[in-house]
This record gives structure tokens, C-alpha cells and sequence, in this order.
């Protein structure tokens, strides 16, 4: 099954319209109608995670088709969902993070890049100098 058709079964397990899921995830009515064409584009992952919790599906579900479609009742209520297990408690990073996971795909190359030459200046190493070998 698809990625378009497993967002319209959970929209449609949710008994949620393309208008109510669109509100609730902060999209137009019309993202909502694409991301469940058959041709229609893969919504973000930001949204991804959106469309799973509002639907109450599993992400990895929603995400690749594996694993059930829903959690069971007695392991719902304890469960937090894996893509909102964040890890960070430094707020300049966490708006870091968020700025990669918002960034098209083929700009978060150039931002890991960015980050990491900043970085190395700060230390005051050679881009040339941090990816050369050791010689023993």
C-alpha cells in the first residue's frame, strides 16, 4: 500500500475530512488533497508526525506500511510516539534540529556543512586539516 493511501485510510479511520486534517496539521485543504492522489507529493516529516498523531495511527505505520496500524489500548496511554522522543534540553539546539527537519532535503546538506565549518573555525582547525588521516 502506498504512502497517499495509508494517509487517506488513517484520515478516513480517524473520520477526519480533508478540511479537518488539513486544520489540524496547519495545512491548506488542497496539501491534504495531494498528499493522497495517487501521483500527489510526500508531505514533510514534520507533517508526517502531525498526520499520525492527529489520526492516532503509528507513525512507522503512516511512514512504511510496517507494524499495525494503530497502538492497542493498553499501550497508547504510556506510550510517547518515537518521533516526538526528543533527547535535547539545550534550546539553541533544539531550534537547530528543528531547522534541519524543516529544511527541504537537499538543503540540509548544506546547513550540516555550515554548521560544522562554523564550528571548526570556532576551534580554529583547517577544513583540509579535520578530514586527513593521522599517519602513524
Amino acid at each position: 500500500m502506498s504512502l497517499q493511501a495509508r494517509i487517506r485510510m488513517a484520515r478516513r479511520h480517524a473520520g477526519l475530512t480533508q478540511t479537518a486534517l488539513a486544520l489540524a496539521v496547519g495545512v491548506q485543504r488542497s496539501a491534504v488533497s495531494h498528499w493522497e492522489s495517487p501521483q500527489g507529493k510526500n508531505p514533510r516529516m514534520a507533517h508526517l508526525r502531525e498526520i499520525a498523531t492527529t489520526t492516532g495511527t503509528q507513525f512507522e505505520w503512516l511512514a512504511t506500511g510496517r507494524g499495525p496500524m494503530t497502538l492497542g489500548p493498553e499501550v497508547a496511554q504510556y506510550s510517547v510516539a518515537a518521533a516526538d522522543a526528543l533527547l535535547v534540553d539545550d534550546p539553541l539546539e533544539m531550534r537547530l534540529l528543528l531547522a534541519f527537519r524543516d529544511a527541504p532535503s537537499r538543503g540540509r546538506m548544506a546547513l550540516v556543512e555550515l554548521v560544522e565549518e562554523l564550528a571548526h573555525q570556532r576551534l580554529g582547525r583547517s577544513r583540509a586539516a579535520r578530514t586527513s588521516k593521522p599517519s602513524s
